[in-house]
Order: C-alpha cells, then structure tokens, then sequence
C-alpha cells in the first residue's frame, strides 16, 4: 500500500511559476471586484458564496485566455493542475476579501463609535472596555471621531486617510485572523483523509472548476464543447439578460428570482402569519449544485425547512408565538434545537473518525508503523500541534480583548470545533453553497445562566468578535480547504506546494483587499455603501448587548428543553441512518433547517430532488449522468451573468439584475 502510495506521490504536480504569477495576479483582480460589486454595486453579492461567483467568473477569463493563446502558440501555457491552483487563490482571496474576513472587520471597529450618541449610551457602556490596540478610534475621547466619522462620510477635501490610526487595530486583529485560519488548515489536513479517502463525500463545490480546467472529462468529450453545457449556460443568460435589460428599460418583460411568501400566509392569519420568513428564490446554479446530491439528503433539507415552518405554525396555534432567535432569521426553539443538533453531529464525526483520528494521533508522536503522511497539506505532528498552539493564542486574545478565560475557551472552542467543522460539512456533503448557523457560542451559556453575570468587559469583548467571526459565516476558510484538497487528488497537485500558494493568496488578500476596504469607505463614504457591511452586521452585536449592559438580562427556563430536543432529535435521526440504508432522514438537514442557506436554497433544493427523480425513475443512471454537463452549464451562466452585470453596472453604475443567492 505504502509504495503504491509511493508512486502516486512521485506522478503529483508541484507549484510552477506560471500558476504563482497569475494567480497572484487573479488574486489581486479578485479583491477589486469583490470590493467594487459588493461594496460600491451593492446589488450583486459576488462572493458570499462557498462557490464565489467572482472566482468563477475570473477562472473562465483565465481558460479562454489560456485556449486563444494556447490555439497561438500551437500548445497550451497552463496545464489543467496549474489553472486548477489559479482557482483555488482566486478563491481563497475572493471569500476573504468578502464575508470571511475583510467585510466584517474594518466596519466593526469603527462603527460603535460613529453610531454612538447621547441617547443610546453606547460610549459609557462599551468604551471603557475596549482596549485602546483594538479599535482604531480614542477610547477614552468624544464621540463621533474622524476616524470614523471620516470612514462613513468620506474624507474631507485636503485631509488625507488616517492610515496610522489603523495600524495597531489590523496588526492585532491580524495576529487573530491567522491564527483562526492556521486553525483550518490544521483541521483540513487531519479530517482530510476520512472525509475524502474513507468516507467519500461528495465535495458537490469542486465539480464545476475540475471540467473547466480540464482536469476530468465526461465520457471522453471536451466540457466546453459539449452541447449541454451551452444549453445549460443558456438558460440564466436569458433569464438575466432580460431582468438586466428591465432594469434599464421597464418595457422590456422581466423574469422574477424571487417571491416573498410571508404575504400570502399572512392573509390567513394567525397562526399561519407565524410560519417565519419564508421566500422562494429561486437560482438555476442552486439547482445545477443540488442535482449532484443524493435523492436522501435533498429530502432531508427541503423537508426539514417544512417540517420548522410547521413546529412554528403549532407553538403559534396553541398561543405560544416563536420569538425570534437574536441575531438569526428563525425562532428561539429552532435556534436551540439546532445548537443541540450540531454538538450530537460534532460528536458522531468524531466517533465514526475515531480510528483514523487515533492513526493521526499515532504519527504525531512518531510511533513506530503510523501511518504515511508525506502527502498531507502539513505534517500530521505539525497539523496536531499547530492545531493546539493557535487555538491558545486565539483563547489568550480573546482574554486580552476582555473576555473571562473562560468564556474564550467556549467562545473559539465552539467555534473552531463544533460550528465550523459542521458547516464545512454541510458545504463538502450536503453541497450548500453558504455556511451559516443559528447560534452562537455565547448562546451556551444562556441556557444554564444569565448573560449579564458574565460582566462587561466580557460581554463587550464579545459584542467585537461576534460579527468579524461567529456570526456571519460565510467564506468560511475551512470548507474551502477540504474543497481545494479535493481538487488536489484529481489534478495531481503536491498538496504542500498548493498550501504554499494559499498562503501566498492570503498575503496578496490582506495586502490589496486591506487597503480597498479602507481606501473606498474613506473615499466614497461607507454610508453610501452597502448597509449591511457598514451599519448591519458590524452593529448587530453592540445592540444585542447593549440592553443587557444597561438593564440586564433574564434566565429563559424553556432554553434547556429546547436544547435537549435538538439532541434527541439528532441522535435519534444518527441511529436510523447508520441501521437502515433506505431511512430518508439526514441529521444534516435537521442542522441546517433554520439557517439563512436553507431560507435562501430551499426552492432550488426542492426543484432538484423533483427533477432529479423524475430522470432517475424513467431516465436511469445512465441519463441522470449523461445530462451532467447541462446542469453545470446553468451554474456557469447564471455565475457568468453575475460577473458581467457587475461589471457592467460598476462601470456605468447602471441597475444591475437581482441575483438569487443574497
């Protein structure tokens, strides 16, 4: 086994020049698009997405140049393993930039100051607990101040960007932000193995970007030279071109994405108005994603996300009307339920991972016959002991902020371990092109104590971290990983050699996306925009907080039990899928039933396990999978649409269509 694993380490790829130089360079056009589309466009959410749109739409540009060149030159400049590590830096740079990092830190550190005034007492409850290394704002001056005054309104004509303000802020934050992301790489490479070799997910995300670059092929012919891929690519071009072309000239038909629900149950009153936000969006790429699902797990997602809306409808018709979780679109119950679902799946990956976590655990302390991990991402004693000393200096700096230690023990323990491994998987398994959860760490607590005994220093603390990294969990870095060592086994890339160029794409993110995200707030005004970077997420823990600062909080007796459902619930679901194959219940689903992805993909999911069993009951495999490229073809459209109507609606700031995936 070791030799045979021997040669096909010697036939892996290693890192060429070509591929460093434009993907530095993709990663670099990735960060300024992503800025401008979402930033200054605002219509268009370019990369959101685990799957981001821009990268795609960048990937496209750098296979047609590489074909007109290649066609040239009689041969090709980059082969399918060097455009496939393009890919994965433009990627990388495209979710950072975006809400993985970037989006969310620079409006927090300055918006509770700017939105501090008199009346809401934000500057007597939060200022005296923030140290001054974490803002760059005077803690201890006015409200109000021009380096965040300046931020949202713009900088006056003749005063220059305070760029020094703002140094000791990134530098620290910074020191966070790797640690977090060296968290990923570390847990990447010791589930890789059992995710990838042994258990064999389906990694739905890496599809698309492998026909692109040539590196697989289906049944012999040429991606791009398939008609279904073009049949496919045609159907959201029209769709888009036609609402584009309404936007700018209201005669011309349009094509709604969209259909708010919520009015319709509303007509039937109570207990139906309940039901919880609920609209249909509907996205051909959803559609094109989910039809590479089993048939069980697209039932499981569209049939919980019912099954919530109906546990609302009940509580509301026996006169207990759901609040909504804090900072969430579901309700307290299903918020809970969920926390109780993701530690239940946290604990089963870790159970079924058991012997291979135990042959990691082997060859981190070198025993003699461990098992081979010359071909990991890192070494499997670096990865163990990387793991442990970032998750500490991640603990230590969140003590430093203020936290109560052991407040950060949960607080990134949480979220390291239990919320970011789930939602890597709900990305590598059940193909959901956002992560997003419906809980937060601090969430734990309450369901023993008061969030107001844990003092202000800590609640503070907490209000900072929260929206940069627990809250919003879109871009997150750890799917992306599995997803990029995926791609590394089918181009025969050196896995190492592709680390060294995620790295190399985060340094060229902080760099150019850094200075974009100061450079168009404090030159366009952040006020003008787009609000939910600049006065939504960023304030959304300030005002969670604030009211238990000022007045307390009260202890929910109901939490417990809805919690302890949650866990019942999912162990219950464990069981029947691991006894009986024809169960129809993924555990997943019941997770993700009240996150923002399933309020967005839903529809699309619901549309595919419909199409899907249709082909499957009168088609066979043989024409679910020779109509393959059709359904990659309407994720390519509709991304390639994306692109196009942000670039057009940047340069000549025109309405740009609206894209189902917000």
């Amino acid at each position: 086994m070791r030799d045979r694993e021997a040669g096909l380490a010697e036939e892996r790829h290693g890192l060429s020049p070509a591929a460093l130089v434009v993907g530095v360079l993709g990663a670099a056009a990735a960060c300024f698009v992503v800025c401008w589309a979402e930033l200054v466009v605002k219509s268009i959410q370019i990369a959101i997405c685990q799957f981001a749109p821009a990268a795609i739409g960048l990937l496209l540009l750098v296979v047609l140049l590489n074909a007109v060149v290649g066609r040239l030159l009689r041969r090709n400049l980059l082969k399918p393993h060097e455009i496939i590590v393009i890919y994965v830096m433009i990627l990388v740079a495209a979710l950072t930039t975006s809400r993985g990092l970037l989006e969310k830190l620079f409006a927090t550190l300055v918006g509770v100051n700017y939105y501090a005034t008199e009346a809401n007492h934000w500057q007597a409850l939060f200022f005296p607990n923030i140290p001054q290394w974490a803002v760059p704002f005077d803690v201890r001056g006015d409200l109000q101040q021009n380096v965040s005054v300046w931020f949202y309104e713009g900088t006056p004509r003749g005063a220059a960007i305070p760029w020094g303000a703002w140094a000791t802020p990134l530098a620290a934050w910074g020191v966070m932000s790797v640690a977090v992301i060296l968290c990923f790489a570390c847990l990447a490479t010791i589930f890789r193995r059992q995710w990838v070799d042994n258990e064999k997910l389906t990694f739905p995300l890496v599809n698309l970007p492998l026909e692109m670059a040539g590196a697989t092929h289906m049944a012999g012919e040429s991606f791009f030279r398939n008609r279904l891929t073009w049949i496919g690519f045609a159907l959201p071009t029209l769709i888009f071109l036609l609402d584009g072309l309404h936007g700018l000239y209201p005669s011309v038909p349009e094509i709604p994405t969209q259909y708010p629900l919520n009015p319709v149950f509303g007509a039937w009153g109570k207990p139906w108005r309940d039901l919880g936000y609920t609209t249909a969006y509907f996205s051909l790429a959803a559609v094109g994603f989910a039809y590479f699902l089993p048939q069980q797990l697209l039932f499981s997602l569209w049939a919980f996300y019912f099954l919530i809306r109906l546990q609302n409808i009940i509580f509301s018709a026996l006169g207990a009307t759901p609040e909504a979780m804090p900072l969430y679109p579901t309700s307290v119950p299903n918020g809970y339920q969920v926390a109780g679902a993701y530690l239940v799946l946290t604990g089963h990956l870790i159970r079924s991972g058991l012997p291979h976590l135990r042959d990691v655990w082997a060859r981190a302390r070198r025993l003699p016959g461990a098992v081979d991990d010359s071909e990991e991402l890192l070494p499997y004693r670096t990865a163990v002991i990387g793991l442990a000393v970032c998750f500490a200096v991640a603990v230590l700096w969140c003590v430093q902020l203020g936290m109560a230690w052991y407040m950060a023990i949960l607080q990134m323990g949480v979220y390291l371990f239990i919320v970011a491994i789930v939602m890597a998987r709900s990305v590598n398994e059940a193909g959901m092109l956002m992560a997003e959860t419906s809980f937060r760490p601090v969430n734990l607590v309450q369901l023993f104590s008061r969030r107001s005994v844990m003092g202000k220093s800590t609640l503070t603390a907490l209000a900072l971290v929260d929206p940069v990294f627990v809250r919003d969990l879109r871009g997150n870095l750890l799917s992306t990983f599995f997803d990029a060592l995926k791609m590394s086994d089918s181009a025969r890339l050196k896995r190492r050699h592709l680390f060294f160029a995620v790295i190399v794409a985060l340094l060229v993110c902080f760099a150019v996306g850094g200075y974009l995200h100061l450079k168009l707030p404090y030159t366009e005004g952040a006020v003008g925009l787009y609000s939910y970077v600049y006065w939504g997420n960023n304030l959304l823990g300030i005002r969670d907080y604030a009211p238990v600062l000022e007045a307390g909080d009260s202890y929910d007796p109901r939490l417990p039990f809805y919690f302890g459902s949650g866990v019942v619930v999912t162990v219950i679901l464990s069981v029947l899928r691991a006894r009986y194959w024809w169960w129809p219940l993924f555990p997943i689903g019941f997770a993700l039933s009240g996150s923002w992805s399933m309020i967005v993909f839903w529809c699309p999911i619901l549309a595919a396990w419909i199409v899907k069993s249709f082909i499957i009951r009168y088609g066979g495999m043989q024409t679910y999978s020779r109509l393959r490229p059709l359904f990659l073809g309407l994720i390519l459209g509709e991304f390639s649409q994306a692109v196009l109507w942000a670039t057009i609606a940047g340069i000549w700031r025109t309405p740009a269509p609206f894209f189902p995936w917000p």
